[in-house]
């Protein structure tokens, strides 16, 4: 609430003035009662810009890492979510995961809004990845409509790893209520479970316009750190064969050579 306030008094018309923030769909938006705003999610700014453009006090789930922090960055960065009305979502799995969603059955209850990001992490590279089931179970459970929300070029303003924004213009989507009251009661059916995570990650690809990828965004990300250690390691550049002929080969010169056929997908 002391954001929402700061936000709407000081940081907005600031924010406003700098990237010139453009809306769509603003009256999509329920003036009272609670809803779940589900999000794609391409940048740390994500959670200032699209609180900026809503009339209403949005409460985030917020990665419970971002509050466990050591040190003077680690502490800063707790303030910070704290202060921008985030709470601290557990996705270890199990009774821990439970107990933040309650978290968020809680504010809706209280006829708030809450913003949530299916993907569950930040997109590595711009596309769309499959959503998880949680955004589902809360929607089920405290039986409110969804929101879906596009940010566009928020991954323009400020990539993965980049601490200062870069100042540029960028975009909200807010789309159409969707509607999930048919499955009432059926909030621990794993099928309804996907079913209506699928449903919302397709509209989020719709209004945003990203490739989908079936794949989890956190899956890809591992993948690619251990590509990039794998790659970095001394037993991988030890290993690393030396081009050129092996001994006692013969060049014959002139020859052609065959180009190469490109893997499956590459380019």
């Amino acid at each position: 609430m002391i954001y929402w306030v700061l936000k709407k008094i000081f940081l907005g018309p600031i924010l406003k003035v700098l990237f010139r923030p453009w809306t769509k769909g603003l009256d999509n938006l329920p003036t009272e009662g609670p809803a779940v705003l589900a999000s794609n999610h391409l940048s740390f700014s994500d959670s200032i810009f699209m609180p900026l453009m809503v009339p209403r006090p949005v409460v985030f789930l917020a990665k419970s890492d971002y509050f466990t922090g050591r040190g003077i960055k680690g502490r800063l960065t707790a303030a910070f979510f704290k202060l921008t009305n985030q709470l601290p979502m557990d996705r270890s799995g199990g009774a821990a995961s439970a107990g933040s969603l309650q978290t968020g059955v809680d504010v809706l209850k209280d006829g708030g809004l809450l913003g949530i990001y299916p993907e569950g992490t930040r997109s590595p590279d711009g596309r769309l990845y499959r959503g998880k089931v949680g955004v589902a179970k809360l929607v089920l459970t405290a039986n409110v409509p969804v929101i879906p929300v596009a940010m566009i070029g928020t991954d323009k303003v400020q990539p993965i790893g980049r601490r200062i924004p870069t100042i540029r213009r960028l975009g909200v989507i807010f789309g159409e209520p969707m509607d999930f009251s048919r499955y009432q009661g059926m909030a621990d059916d794993r099928f309804v479970q996907r079913s209506v995570t699928d449903e919302i990650m397709y509209e989020l690809m719709r209004l945003s316009g990203q490739e989908y990828v079936d794949s989890y965004a956190s899956t890809v990300k591992d993948k690619m750190a251990a590509d990039k250690t794998a790659k970095t390691s001394p037993d991988a550049v030890r290993l690393e064969p030396k081009t050129g002929p092996a001994p006692g080969a013969v060049t014959v010169i002139g020859a052609k050579k065959e180009p190469e056929t490109p893997e499956p997908g590459t380019r």
